[in-house]
């Protein structure tokens, strides 16, 4: 059982699926960093906002005996919007990564078989042949 299962994950599409995991999470690092460092500040100017921050309160909440607010609610659609944004970069990304690994297996394609039938020597030979017929 044990053989079987180092059998199962030495194979080369598992291999393959976990690198790419790998690669992708890291991928999804850099790409946060890029929208949170550049595009979000660079949205919060155009809105005059800091992109992330962007919320709405729901409920006031209550004030305790310390006099803290406690049960405020927010619709926290900023983080919401990034994370649209951190998305479409990604899946934009990945769709060219497939499209061009999708163009060099085009280009691998073997060149097309000739054609069926005699060759230009066998046509000569028929040729040849029905000459000395005559």
């Amino acid at each position: 059982m044990l053989k079987e299962f180092k059998e199962f994950a030495m194979k080369g599409n598992l291999v393959d699926i976990a690198v790419g995991f790998v690669m992708g999470a890291a991928f999804k690092e850099v790409v946060s960093s890029f929208t949170g460092g550049i595009v979000s500040p660079l949205i919060g100017l155009i809105f005059d906002a800091d992109f992330k921050e962007l919320r709405y309160k729901l409920d006031e909440g209550e004030l305790n005996d310390a006099g803290e607010i406690i049960g405020e609610v927010w619709l926290e659609y900023g983080t919401f919007l990034t994370n649209v944004i951190d998305f479409i970069i990604v899946a934009f990304v990945m769709f060219m990564v497939v499209k061009a690994v999708n163009n060099m297996k085009r280009k691998e394609e073997p060149a097309p078989e000739k054609p069926s039938g005699p060759t230009e020597i066998e046509l000569l030979q028929e040729i040849r042949d029905e000459l000395k017929k005559n």
